[in-house]
């Protein structure tokens, strides 16, 4: 084999058409070695694990980045690295060349991954744990990369680009999502294929989604102490490569060319992708963990080590270890993967799992660090859909509302608000006044709008929205920790019984608190996130931490009953109101004063007297009823093309309380009669209208409107 120079950049293994360039970043590393495992010719096979490995040093450094060029290599190619260097722990270095590493740069990763001691770089069991050296070769079953083709016929895809204020988001597992469906064909259920099949995206069109967001992708390993226990990590948030679709949700060898397909098929329905992303921490683990990619090329680079002791590593992460974003060349990871995901795979935007660690500036939990510097100026990256998740587990690290313009968050505080509201706790009406329109006491403070709330009552973690009404306490015993993990306070209730029952009462008291969550996420004003499957009430059986299970604990259940049709048929109405009317989807926070005269503002707060509400009223704590009456003449927004936006009246009526209230209807210069949208306590479809006094129904939800034919009196 012959290696010329090559070139530093880009990173990663790139094939010109004649030959792949090879290059890899390690500031303290003192050879590498290109390492092709198994019997493979140019191009290659698939390598085989084997005593056989051909090995060539990188020839060249250049600012710290190891380089050569191959002229007789292609696609197809099979390769890891051994880099050499010091073993020394306590000063922050664990190189180990008897270990096959994986290019972080890998665009796709191939090779049967299994647990063996082989994979750590220090002697299991030893005295000294990890100070010890292991000289076992891991090249049988690590992972390995594999240079790739990148062209792809895009026919032309355009991006749906949805503005902020249309999006609706829908949060789903690749594998969970189609792998009962029985309209998916059996070998594409459960991958790429199956959410790009067509009856999948119909279904999304119908139920009203504009982005699906997909819980992680990236290439991800199951934990060893899983595997052992016949658990895997369905959920994925353990990353090992962050440029590399995971194969295990690919129906073929190129888990490429099929996210790809996904991806167009999605765009050409108007839906876009976003991802899941963990660029906080790696599936490398503690300084216990193995050493497959990451801790064997630079360990002291690529990981926050503990100040003074960095034998250990600085975890905010509660995984294990922390990705280094404090240095230029972790940045540069991090952000080369965003853009390759953009550019070369066209996803719509990211969800940063615990964004608060890859913000810090180093330790200070006061401001936000370089990594939101470098996303808001770059060119690519500033133009996508980007959603914080505000926290991380260290000191200070709850920081909802501190991201600034560009920024979406996950906005917690309301789905503990509206989890506390609905569960009939006393003290909640004044942050539901905050949450319903879009939590400006978060958000407005630095210029941004209700858009930057994603709004959500529940996600991957946790309970279901029917679990959420069915069961007060977790119960994941399946997950063979003793029931000790998963949330503790989930601010659920049961309606009575704790899990399934035939008491009917109970049964439909569930249902319609199911209705009443939907309708509240729906019609609050900011992006409402939909969990897959709470819109026909899937279950988990009360787990409330199914990362662990591959199984039919999480995946969706495609069999409908007449009462799951019928919730079904209520979101889809629901969305159909968030998506016509503009009074549930603004763009500019409420004002709150008058719009068009006195009588006119664009929001007022009914007691159930019909008056508005007081200040002494909205500190009271047992008031459990409130009205949300909107102006559509008062909305002071235009379309796209200028023009002067205006709706119907609407009038939002909710009671958390355990009995009826006689809620009086105001009369407005709109006249007296409103007609019922729904009603959660009756049929999805409410008939009927109504001048004077409506029964407001215990624990329920009423949407009544005028229908804005006619000027103002």
């Amino acid at each position: 084999m012959t290696m010329w120079p090559g070139r530093p950049y880009p990173l990663g293994a790139t094939w010109d058409g004649e030959g792949v360039n090879f290059a890899l970043f390690s500031e303290h590393a003192e050879r590498v070695q290109l390492c092709f495992p198994g019997k493979q010719g140019f191009p290659g096979k698939q390598g085989f694990p084997g005593k056989q490995e051909r090995r060539i040093d990188l020839p060249e450094q250049t600012h710290l980045v190891w380089h050569g060029y191959l002229p007789q290599a292609h696609p197809g190619l099979v390769y890891g690295y051994r880099v050499h260097g010091p073993y020394a722990p306590n000063e922050g270095h664990r190189f180990n060349p008897h270990k096959l590493l994986l290019d972080p740069y890998a665009k796709s990763i191939t090779g049967d991954f299994a647990w063996t001691d082989a994979h750590f770089g220090y002697r299991i069991g030893h005295d000294k744990a990890d100070l010890s050296f292991d000289r076992r070769n891991s090249a049988a079953q690590a992972p390995k990369a594999r240079v790739i083709d990148p062209a792809f016929d895009w026919e032309g895809d355009e991006r749906p680009r949805t503005p902020w204020d249309r999006t609706v988001i829908y949060e789903l597992h690749v594998k969970g999502f189609t792998a009962l469906h029985p309209e998916v064909p059996p070998q594409s259920r459960g991958c790429y294929a199956g959410l790009a099949a067509e009856p999948v995206i119909d279904y999304l069109k119908r139920l009203g989604i504009t982005a699906v967001e997909l819980m992680p992708i990236h290439a991800f390993l199951d934990d060893r102490h899983l595997v052992e226990r016949g658990l895997r990590n369905y959920w994925g948030y353990n990353t090992i490569g962050y440029f590399a679709p995971d194969r295990r949700y690919a129906t073929g060898d190129d888990a490429v060319s099929e996210f790809k397909s996904m991806v167009k098929a999605l765009h050409r329905a108007g839906i876009e992708v976003i991802l899941d992303v963990v660029y906080n921490h790696t599936a490398e683990g503690s300084h216990l963990g193995p050493t497959l990619s990451f801790r064997g090329i630079d360990n002291a680079a690529y990981y926050r080590l503990v100040p003074n002791d960095a034998r250990y590593y600085y975890d905010i992460t509660g995984c294990g270890n922390t990705l280094n974003t404090g240095h230029l060349r972790i940045l540069q990871l991090i952000m080369d993967s965003l853009r390759y995901w953009v550019l070369e795979m066209h996803v719509d935007g990211f969800r940063f799992d615990l964004a608060a660690a890859l913000a810090r500036q180093l330790h200070e939990v006061g401001r936000l660090g370089a990594f939101i510097d470098i996303i808001h100026q770059d060119p690519v990256l500033s133009q996508v859909k980007l959603i914080a998740e505000p926290w991380d587990l260290g000191e200070g690290g709850y920081l909802v509302g501190n991201f600034p313009p560009g920024w979406a968050e996950w906005n917690s505080r309301y789905r503990d608000t509206m989890r506390s509201y609905w569960k009939g706790d006393g003290g909640t009406i004044g942050e539901l006044g905050y949450r319903l329109t879009g939590s400006s006491d978060l958000y407005a403070h630095n210029g941004r709008a209700p858009f930057a709330s994603v709004n959500f009552v529940t996600a991957h973690d946790g309970f279901t929205l029917r679990d959420l009404v069915s069961y007060d306490a977790k119960h994941n015993k399946a997950n063979q920790d003793d029931n000790r993990d998963g949330e503790n306070h989930n601010r659920s209730w049961n309606c009575g019984v704790e899990g399934p029952t035939d008491d009917a009462a109970v049964n439909a008291l569930r249902a319609r608190q199911q209705r009443n969550f939907l309708a509240t996420l729906l019609l609050s004003q900011g992006v409402p996130m939909l969990l897959a499957g709470d819109e026909i009430s899937r279950t988990q059986h009360g787990n409330n931490n199914a990362y662990c299970q591959d199984n039919e604990i999480s995946w969706v259940d495609w069999n409908l009953d007449d009462e799951k049709r019928e919730l079904l048929d209520f979101v889809r109405l629901l969305l159909s109101l968030q998506q016509n009317h503009p009074a549930f989807h603004r763009r500019n926070f409420f004002q709150g004063r008058p719009i068009m005269g006195a009588e006119i503002r664009d929001v007022h707060w009914l007691n159930p007297a019909g008056a508005e509400m007081s200040e002494a009223e909205w500190a009271h704590h047992d008031a459990r009823a409130l009205g949300m009456l909107l102006y559509g003449e008062a909305l002071e927004e235009m379309s796209p093309r200028g023009q002067r936006l205006r709706d119907d009246n609407f009038l939002l009526m909710l009671n958390a309380h355990h009995e009826p209230v006689e809620f009086v209807i105001p009369t407005t210069p709109f006249g007296e009669s409103w007609e019922v949208v729904f009603d959660t306590a009756r049929n999805v479809h409410a008939e009927g209208s109504t001048s004077r006094a409506y029964p407001l129904q215990a624990r329920s939800t009423a949407l009544l409107t005028q229908r804005l034919t006619e000027e103002p009196s």
